[in-house]
């Protein structure tokens, strides 16, 4: 019963987002957190001081997806008056007017190198509407989007999934760069199929086939770098593989290599003036990005810093705290161990978007009253978004509730329980319904690095090996992830569409795992230990 009650709220979310009429997730989501939060009460007995603490935690810890997508849509809400998306767009169109081309160097190649600077979601929120600029349908280029955002995640926002995800199990530092590098060869056999699967949601198999050695030279000139770099590091491998990938990507293009040829139909030409004007809102984007997240700068620490500055009780509801680098916290809610926090300055929101989005206001001379239609048009199109991802919190926060007795524990134990021996097969998976869950691969890992390592230990099985699927599943479940979906679509305004992108980013992640399962099988084995 305990098994059939924790799965129930996910079969039931599926089901509601994905029939004819499907609701849409900020109708459904905070329905399904209703229904866990019963299930909770009832069949679990928890008692009603943590269910309204994990409620008050998620409450405050939306604040961190909401507000990324409030810079995102910001950001491309200011391209569009500016007139930075227009001319981006016609600069594309000189590079190359070859639409497999287009998409490959901005949804492949220019998202793996964000993902590995930011993660979040950023590379989604940034690429996704270049592409709609360019006339490619919004539906699909949020499929597209989700799809391609997977082989790099993994080694995301300088390898935060992998260094910190799995930081509380107390591994050495060469068992996590093992790790990693395991994951770095599975994603590589990924990439061979899943980009041409992105692809084919939104070109014609005959146009892949048309241009499929540039697609594969843009491929491989992210993958190759990403992979040797993941056997001596963690950190760097998908934003060093996307910078050299995306040069490489432009410069083949730019000689047509591997390209068919295709009219040109996009009119107008731009000034080299002009493109680099166009590009200064996105560059100092990635640069403030790349110099906040390094670990080699002083910067991440200090907007890390957790130093109380000052701290206030607020009655029961717990002690507000505020660091000197402006973490907001709510520690000890309804004196409960339960902490939230919010990290106004590291958190990619405020900063790289909105600083950015102030300082290009007076370089295209944007009018006060286009200013304020940005603003207040992003705040209203994060309405629906806030709503849905506060039932996805509510959600994930009551079903990790019981520690090794929760809802998300007992589905994982069950899962491994099932397979035994086998559990190679299967292993990803549990790491992308962490994802699906969570919105991350970094909480996937941190939620069922234990249970996985357990299932290792239990079964004999290689533990490193265990674990690079986890980290494979989490990133491969960014593609059906519900915060993902929700975050996309609100940035290209697209409405009540989840259930249809939910399924048909749900095939690629099926496809992802089993090539997960056979590199695990026959190639790992013939060069690590296991």
């Amino acid at each position: 019963m305990a098994l059939f009650l924790s799965i129930f709220p996910i079969a039931l979310l599926i089901y509601l987002m994905v029939k004819r009429n499907a609701l849409p997730s900020y109708v459904a989501l905070p329905w399904i957190a209703v229904v866990v939060l019963i299930i909770q009460l009832i069949f679990f007995g928890t008692d009603i001081t943590t269910v309204s603490a994990n409620i008050a935690s998620a409450i405050i810890s939306v604040q961190t997806p909401i507000t990324v997508i409030f810079g995102a849509i910001l950001f491309n809400r200011f391209s569009e008056i500016s007139g930075v998306t227009n001319t981006l767009r016609k600069w594309l169109g000189t590079i190359t007017p070859n639409p497999v081309a287009q998409i490959m160097i901005i949804s492949w190649a220019f998202a793996f190198m964000i993902e590995g600077a930011s993660g979040f979601g950023t590379p989604a929120a940034i690429a996704a509407p270049i592409l709609v600029g360019l006339g490619f349908n919004p539906l699909k280029v949020a499929m597209l989007a989700l799809v391609m955002n997977s082989v790099p995640v993994s080694f995301g926002a300088v390898g935060t999934p992998t260094w910190f995800g799995f930081g509380a199990l107390n591994l050495g530092d060469v068992q996590i760069l093992e790790i990693g590098s395991m994951t770095a060869v599975i994603h590589a056999f990924a990439a061979l199929i899943i980009p041409i699967m992105g692809l084919r949601l939104i070109v014609s198999w005959e146009d892949i086939r048309r241009n499929l050695l540039f697609v594969y030279i843009s491929i491989f000139a992210c993958v190759v770098p990403y992979f040797f770099l993941a056997q001596v590091n963690y950190e760097f491998p998908s934003l060093v593989g996307g910078a050299i990938g995306l040069l490489i990507s432009v410069f083949v293009a730019t000689k047509g290599i591997g390209l068919a040829k295709v009219e040109d139909t996009l009119s107008g030409s731009v000034t080299k003036g002009e493109v680099a004007k166009a590009l200064f809102p996105t560059g100092l984007l990635i640069i403030i990005l790349i110099v906040t997240r390094l670990q080699e700068l002083p910067f991440k620490a200090m907007m890390n810093d957790a130093t109380s500055w000052f701290s206030v009780q607020l009655g029961s509801l717990g002690l507000f705290d505020v660091s000197q680098s402006l973490i907001f916290s709510l520690k000890n809610i309804f004196g409960t161990t339960t902490t939230a926090s919010y990290k106004f300055l590291y958190v990619p929101a405020f900063i790289p978007f909105v600083v950015t989005v102030l300082i290009a206001i007076p370089v295209f001379a944007v009018s006060g009253s286009k200013v304020k239609d940005v603003f207040v048009g992003s705040l209203k199109q994060t309405k629906n978004p806030f709503f849905a991802l506060v039932g996805a919190l509510v959600m994930v926060n009551l079903m990790l509730v019981g520690g090794d007795d929760s809802m998300v524990k007992i589905i994982g134990r069950s899962f491994a329980a099932a397979t035994g021996e086998y559990w190679t097969l299967f292993a990803s998976y549990l790491g992308a319904v962490g994802a699906f869950f969570s919105g991350s691969n970094t909480v996937s890992n941190l939620t069922f690095g234990s249970v996985q390592l357990s299932t290792a230990e239990i079964t004999g099985l290689s533990a490193t090996l265990v674990l690079a699927l986890q980290s494979v599943g989490g990133a491969m479940g960014n593609m059906v992830c519900i915060n993902n979906i929700v975050a996309v679509s609100s940035v290209l305004n697209i409405d009540n569409k989840e259930g249809v992108i939910l399924k048909k980013t749900v095939v690629p992640m099926i496809v992802y795992g089993i090539i997960a399962a056979l590199v695990a099988f026959f190639i790992i084995p013939i060069f690590y230990v296991v």
